[in-house]
């Protein structure tokens, strides 16, 4: 009787130690799921924000090819065109204009091959741009994807870096295409994509940014 009620309080100890193991290794599962969700969603954050970056950079784009062209008016192309150039530094009487000067935000401050000085000139800056306006059509109204995509803001700039010679594709009387030199403008396009806590402040808090930049060259 005795070895058996030793055989008993060695079971019941055993199956404590095992309770007690199996509670902690559940307590690390339950850990590292939700470092792994976490992660997850960590990386999906900054995949979103650099395809609004791209966007910047696309919207950029297009507001240039826009003043060149002439914008769509109610699906004409108007004839206001014009080439983009930086804007103005001095006025006619060689007065600094102060307005122009470019504001240095967070995306501006990004890029450490800009120019610091006062008389840096841009084409435009367009600050604050909500990214959820540009997909609007698409999100559903009060939905959860709504709320998490108006968390995401973008902004870019672009400089008149001058003229320059491309190689493009024309037509010969002597053959069918030929290889010709076209005179064109090349822009330097920057863009910022930002994750921000609270888009509805005027100044949001930056959570992630992510800078890009290209430069394009369109013909005259």
């Amino acid at each position: 009787m005795k070895e058996k009620s030793n055989i008993k309080g060695f079971s019941l100890v055993l199956s404590l130690v095992l309770l007690f193991a199996m509670s902690l290794m559940g307590g690390s599962l339950i850990v590292i799921a939700s470092s792994d969700h976490q992660g997850n969603n960590s990386s999906d954050e900054y995949q979103q924000t650099f395809y609004v970056a791209e966007t910047a950079l696309m919207e950029a784009e297009k507001s240039l090819i826009n003043q060149m062209m002439g914008p769509v008016v109610n699906g004409v192309r108007s004839s206001d065109r014009k080439i983009p150039i930086n804007i103005a530094y001095k006025d006619a009487d060689d007065n600094e204009i102060v307005a122009n000067r470019p504001t240095r935000t967070a995306c501006y401050l990004s890029f450490r091959n800009l120019s610091r000085d006062n008389s840096f000139r841009l084409v435009e800056h367009q600050r604050n741009q909500k990214f959820i306006n540009l997909i609007r059509p698409l999100i559903t109204t009060g939905s959860k994807e709504e709320t998490r995509m108006e968390k995401y803001m973008f902004e870019f700039f672009s400089v008149n870096a001058g003229s320059a010679i491309y190689k493009g594709a024309g037509a010969s009387l002597k053959k069918t295409a030929v290889t010709t030199q076209k005179l064109g403008t090349t822009y330097r396009i920057y863009g910022c994509g930002m994750k921000v806590k609270d888009s509805s402040d005027t100044d949001p808090s930056i959570e992630i940014l992510i800078p890009l930049e290209t430069v394009i060259i369109l013909s005259h």
